[in-house]
């Protein structure tokens, strides 16, 4: 029998498999699916302070081996998901979750942050520094290692359950952005965002996004994500949690043997809504397959 469970930061997880923030609403909408309780956890949709519409219409086109979106982070509130779609889950599902977090400004992250701090279900807080910073003149927060280790040490000083920092690709080195978040004290890191990306409508001859560009998931950005994941490894002591295009067990012990010690599933979701339980149920043949015991002895095992 082999072993699948793995660890972030003290918490067991049964197995890797974490549906990515933004793929898998809150989580009770896929309940009718299957039973949650057999994923590792859950990453909820990406949470800011206030209310959120998000971005205008069409926000979603797709291409080859993936698909881009720039929804913009629609979601309810922090306030309206900590007293209603965190209760609405915790009917269905009995784990620790993942709560993503987002915001414009340090103010914004710190007051998302304490919110999902005080939830008891909430596990890991894992905050997602690819927005543009309003008081910086819209640069993302994830593209400067100064910036990025601010917004992990203002999150750090309120919280008292694991900080995970979610780092942008869109950078021209990503172990410099991790090392920093490590040193303002992180105790883990996300990775892969979406790639920036854009497709153009040929009839109308303009961008098919609203927004013209918009973030690449999808099988098309897995090599890349894997080599950030492998990268980072290299450069930093705390878990990651790999995450890009990932659609199936060997890619999830592809992930793993680069460095993730747990792997975040996404656009898969959006294409089958039975993604991460398939994957969950083949993962063991795959394990068997390539004379593996135990997942969490090949964390890192590429190196």
């Amino acid at each position: 029998m082999v072993d699948t469970k793995v660890f972030l930061s003290g918490i067991e997880l049964s197995n890797p498999i974490i549906p990515a923030s933004g793929t898998f609403g809150f989580g009770a909408e896929f309940e009718r699916f299957y039973d949650l309780n057999i994923l590792g956890s859950i990453s909820l949709k990406g949470t800011t302070a206030q209310p959120r519409f998000g971005n205008p219409t069409p926000r979603i086109a797709e291409c080859p081996s993936g698909m881009l979106n720039s929804v913009g982070l629609q979601n309810p509130g922090v306030l309206e998901v900590c007293e209603t779609e965190l209760p609405r889950l915790k009917e269905v599902y009995i784990k620790p979750v993942v709560a993503n977090i987002s915001g414009f400004s340090i103010e914004e992250y710190v007051e998302c942050a304490l919110a999902m701090d005080s939830q008891e279900q909430v596990g890991i807080i894992e905050v997602n520094i690819s927005c543009p910073n309003v008081h910086g003149g819209g640069m993302s927060f994830g593209v400067s290692p100064k910036a990025a280790a601010e917004v992990t040490r203002a999150v750090k000083d309120v919280c008292s359950k694991p900080v995970y920092i979610k780092l942008s690709p869109n950078v021209s080195n990503i172990a410099e952005i991790a090392l920093a978040c490590e040193k303002a004290g992180a105790d883990g890191i996300s990775l892969i965002n979406t790639l920036l990306a854009m497709r153009i409508d040929l009839k109308t001859k303009k961008p098919l996004l609203a927004n013209v560009m918009g973030g690449l998931s999808g099988p098309a950005i897995f090599p890349v994500a894997l080599r950030m994941v492998y990268e980072v490894y290299k450069a930093v002591s705390i878990p990651i949690i790999g995450m890009g295009g990932v659609s199936s067990a060997e890619d999830v012990i592809e992930m793993m043997l680069a460095g993730a010690s747990a792997v975040q599933v996404g656009a898969a979701n959006l294409k089958n809504p039975f993604a991460c339980k398939e994957i969950i149920e083949t993962l063991p043949a795959a394990m068997e397959k390539y004379g593996i015991d135990s997942l969490s002895e090949i964390i890192g095992g590429a190196h």
